[in-house]
């Protein structure tokens, strides 16, 4: 049987420099969605525009992470905000 922590230090390592990278700075795309949410709970009457540039910034980002994502890791939880993303948008 495989030792668990091997799977562990496997999903959430950089595999080129052997760091953790479960949280990095933010960047633009998470940022934009970070003010867009702030903006949308304080301006009501522009909510659903603030919303979709929201859900816009966090598919590329999402989509950023699935493709060049440093671990595992990124990979999987921007596939998995990407989905939902998608989800959302298309209810």
């Amino acid at each position: 049987m495989t030792d668990p922590r091997t799977f562990v230090d496997w999903f959430f390592r950089d595999p080129t420099t052997g760091r953790l990278t479960v949280a990095q700075p933010p960047n633009p795309a998470i940022a934009t969605w970070a003010l867009a949410h702030i903006a949308a709970l304080a301006w009501d009457e522009r909510d659903v525009e603030l919303r979709w540039i929201g859900s816009g910034a966090l598919i590329v980002w999402a989509a950023d992470e699935l493709l060049r994502g440093r671990s595992p890791f990124r990979r999987v939880l921007g596939g998995g905000v990407l989905v939902y993303q998608v989800w959302q948008l298309s209810s």
